[in-house]
């Protein structure tokens, strides 16, 4: 019988932990390869408690009457979401990182308590930190053979057979054979033998290839060994195998079956191998130690030659961005006349929009879940809209869309925030909106000089937010993959505090960050307002040495009717005009009829 509660579900993993003899266990949203957005089969997290964010974590205690006997943990853009979506009788909610889940089990784990975890879904370091918080009251850490949640999931989902896909160089401006190449001379110049790459988008960039295997990010489930000889091993289920993939990849690439991974690592014995600690799970690293191989910690050497897009990759941005600005014009003419009559809902402006983006043409999936939030679901920072959730989109207030587009040319991510009228907004939305806007123009107008990290601009995005008191749970910008991962490493713009992933890492040219500054009011509404910007340099008379700054990708209006010209200054409002007078030249041509009487509205200057 399928177990059709979430609370029933928590009882069958309970009774499989005691069965086991584990006194708790850890159940994280990832896969194999550390991913943010997992396939189906991978969905643990969600069908055992109902979150549906895509970064968080349940610690499920065997003993039901210890308090608490289970806990959720996640970060500051889910605080509302986790308690709207995981009962909150059966599961505390912990933040991180005010909290981590070893000071957690160091504090409510029974003592001599035996946690067990899936070794091929966390990371080493995070596995060590928990080992010692649990040995330091006589626990232990134990990774479990096969996962006790699969064990009761009695209707799981196979991981998708969908084959593998070339991805032409005319799009990735550098065939696979030169990466490689590329690898092997760094490996060369490190004294090592091969690296393992585990990231889906390392390996889907390394070789050229996508797939359809995880919704939302374009990859194949597989994993590469790379070796100093400029050969690789790819890993990957014999059905997802194509010719037209055997002859892509040519005869300096093995492939293999998924399920000779392990094999494959154990073959590496006597050698020195790099591993990602931040992107391979913990198993890989048991594994090649138990191979008696000298393991050697770096970062994935495709992660930076990856962010740093070519001179093809920026064009095929720019390419992307102007058909998707063109359907989310389309798409926010259509709210403009529609929203007001007080008939459109969440879902059906979220399918609307999908329909505008599929008409623009090569659509090949949206690039993450449609975040549409009208009212207070819009102060939900990753609020995803389900049949129990659905509002209408009421007059006189505040609607807030995040979404975009995977193209083979470009990965779009864009916000905007709506007001639907008809009467005008109130002082204070306006004072919000617009101190998000200064923040978000301050960030697009950045000069910086080289080494500069992501963390030194943020406080740039909060300034005005931070004059009134006010601030957001969640950082500025992200790193975006081309027809890749929308949430692309390693750089970030975000504050240091915590020691975040990706703040220190310089911006570079050819990067591409989103810069999307927001204000939420629980209970009320949300803002942001998000454009990609690509890292570009600046010449400057007299300059003491090099510098960068932004050149912005994302074309659409921002809402006008939300902006306090009080607050602005000539500066911001020069920068608004010709933000908007790009965005008429670029657009424009696109559109026709009211649609683009509108846009030329929307576009007039301040």
């Amino acid at each position: 019988m399928l177990m059709n509660t979430h609370e029933a579900r928590l009882d069958a993993l309970r009774k499989e932990l005691k069965a086991r003899g584990l006194d708790g266990f850890v159940i994280p949203i990832s896969d194999e390869h550390m991913s943010e957005y997992v396939g189906g089969y991978a969905q643990r997290l969600e069908w055992l408690t109902g979150f549906g964010g895509s970064a968080g974590t349940a610690v499920v205690l065997t003993d039901p009457t210890l308090i608490p006997a289970a806990a959720m943990f996640v970060d500051g853009r889910y605080t509302l979401q986790v308690r709207d979506q995981v009962d909150g009788r059966l599961y505390a909610y912990e933040g991180v990182p005010q909290t981590t889940i070893a000071a957690w089990l160091g504090t409510h784990a029974p003592a001599g308590a035996k946690i067990g975890y899936d070794a091929w879904l966390h990371g080493s370091t995070w596995a060590q930190g928990v080992e010692k918080a649990l040995a330091a009251k006589g626990g232990a850490l134990v990774a479990v053979a096969g996962n006790p949640v699969d064990a009761v999931w009695q209707d799981r989902p196979a991981p998708s057979p969908a084959p593998a896909l070339v991805h032409p160089d005319r799009f990735t401006g550098q065939s696979s054979e030169a990466k490689r190449a590329a690898v092997s001379e760094w490996l060369a110049s490190r004294n090592l033998d091969a690296v393992v790459i585990t990231a889906l988008d390392s390996i889907a960039w390394l070789l050229n290839i996508r797939g359809t295997d995880v919704e939302r990010t374009p990859v194949a489930l597989s994993y590469v060994i790379a070796r100093s000889n400029g050969t690789a091993d790819l890993f990957i289920a014999p059905e997802k195998v194509t010719d037209e993939l055997r002859r892509h990849l040519g005869n300096a690439v093995s492939i293999r079956p998924r399920d000779a991974f392990v094999a494959g690592l154990r073959d590496l014995a006597g050698k020195r191998v790099a591993v990602d600690p931040e992107r391979a799970v913990s198993a890989i690293f048991t594994e090649l130690r138990n191979a008696h191989t000298t393991v050697v910690e770096e970062r994935d050497p495709t992660v930076l030659p990856k962010a740093v897009k070519n001179p093809v990759e920026q064009q095929g941005q720019r390419d992307a961005q102007a058909r998707d600005g063109a359907a989310v014009s389309r798409f926010l003419h259509w709210l403009a006349v529609e929203a007001p009559k007080g008939e459109v809902t969440e879902m059906s402006a979220a399918d609307r929009l999908q329909a505008c983006r599929q008409d623009c043409g090569d659509l090949r999936d949206l690039s993450f879940d449609t975040i549409s939030g009208a009212g207070p679901n819009g102060a939900i920072v990753h609020y995803r809209v389900s049949e129990e959730t659905n509002r209408t989109l009421q007059p006189n207030s505040v609607y807030l869309v995040d979404s975009g587009g995977q193209y083979p040319d470009g990965t779009t991510d864009i916000t905007r925030t709506v007001w639907v009228g008809p009467d005008a907004p109130g002082p204070e939305v306006k004072d919000r909106f617009t101190r998000v806007l200064k923040g978000h123009i301050a960030i697009a107008m950045a000069v910086f000089p080289k080494g500069t990290a992501g963390s030194q601009l943020d406080v740039l995005a909060r300034f005005a937010l931070w004059q009134a008191g006010l601030d957001y749970a969640h950082g500025t910008g992200h790193g975006v993959g081309s027809f890749l991962s929308v949430h692309e490493g390693p750089q970030r713009i975000a504050k240091s505090a915590g020691g975040q992933a990706g703040t220190d890492q310089a911006l570079l040219p050819g990067m591409i960050v989103s810069n999307e500054p927001g204000y939420y009011k629980t209970g009320e509404y949300g803002i942001r307002i998000e454009n990609l910007v690509l890292v570009e340099p600046r010449s400057i008379d007299g300059s003491d040495g090099e510098y960068f700054g932004f050149e912005t990708l994302t074309h659409v209006p921002i809402e006008r009717h939300l902006v306090d010209m009080a607050l602005l200054t000539k500066a911001e409002i020069a920068w608004w005009n010709a933000y908007h007078a790009r965005v008429l030249q670029i657009v424009g041509p696109q559109l026709e009829g009211p649609a683009k009487a509108w846009l030329e509205a929307q576009c007039a200057s301040l």
